[in-house]
């Protein structure tokens, strides 16, 4: 092959490749989205998050993931993050309250989300992060693995950092409703078909290990389902009967068969819009 068929083939390729990822200004934006392929950091304008203070009945959870978060935003250590347990009960809430209740003294605390299928492309990410003056909270909201996942293999670049360590400016928090990231029979039925079943599955529960904070979350009760609507009327001004709330609220949950955050939430919005409340967006 001569050289002016190399050169145009060199060429073609340099087009069809993508173009480096421009430095980010995380001045744009309080938060960001990691996308790949074109990998770039999205600003998010407004963040979908409510008021510290209208998460009820998590009170040890909210004060020590604040606590963590303000002494990583203040330059000190800090841990990363497990919030683990029952589904809707606050678990991203409370990652995207406690960033947002500590801006105003720490502007330069930055909140990027990370989908768990773009671990592969962390440490691509890392390398945007690191250096920057800035503080960062690496956050991959409802985390897990299956047996034939390799995903978590990406993660232990921010929980160990490898050769490199993780930057001083990145913690990560996460979410699952599993507290080893994995599902209980799967990890019951490696260790009983291995032939070293001590080792089998070692490697993806210690993940869980590396995390040194975690915060578990489990079903409420119904006078903690019942505070949770009562606060949100209070806060958006709304007072309806105490008693038709009460029968209410009961009845909107157990057509749910179930009691949570989420679903007291849910039962809120739609008293509200019955009573013609409107609700930020």
């Amino acid at each position: 092959m001569d050289s002016d068929a190399m050169t145009r083939i060199a060429e073609a390729l340099e087009r069809i490749a993508p173009a480096p990822m421009a430095t980010p200004d995380f001045d744009a934006a309080t938060a960001f989205v990691w996308h790949v392929a074109p990998d770039r950091l999205e600003p998010v304008v407004q963040v979908n998050r409510v008021d510290l203070d209208l998460l009820v009945g998590i009170n040890r959870a909210r004060d020590t993931l604040l606590e963590n978060t303000r002494r990583f935003a203040d330059g000190f250590k800090a841990n990363n993050a497990l919030l683990w347990g029952a589904r809707g009960m606050g678990k991203s809430s409370l990652v995207k309250s406690a960033h947002g209740a500590l801006l105003a003294e720490f502007p330069e605390l930055k909140l990027v989300e990370l989908q768990r299928e773009d671990l592969p492309s962390v440490g691509r990410l890392l390398a945007h992060l690191r250096g920057a003056r800035h503080r960062f909270i690496l956050f991959c909201d409802d985390l897990s693995f299956s047996h034939d996942d390799q995903h978590y293999k990406s993660l232990k670049a921010v929980l160990d950092g490898g050769i490199e360590g993780r930057p001083e400016n990145v913690v990560l928090y996460a979410t699952s409703n599993r507290r080893h990231l994995m599902p209980r029979d799967m990890i019951e039925n490696e260790r009983s078909s291995a032939i070293s079943p001590s080792e089998a599955v070692e490697e993806k529960v210690s993940l869980s290990d590396r995390f040194g904070l975690w915060l578990g979350f489990h079903p409420c009760g119904q006078d903690e389902y019942l505070a949770m609507i009562e606060r949100y009327c209070a806060a958006h001004g709304l007072a309806p009967d105490p008693e038709a709330l009460r029968a209410e609220a009961i009845e909107w949950q157990a057509t749910r068969g179930a009691r949570s955050g989420r679903v007291a939430w849910q039962f809120f919005v739609d008293l509200a819009g019955r009573h013609g409340v409107r609700l930020d967006a």
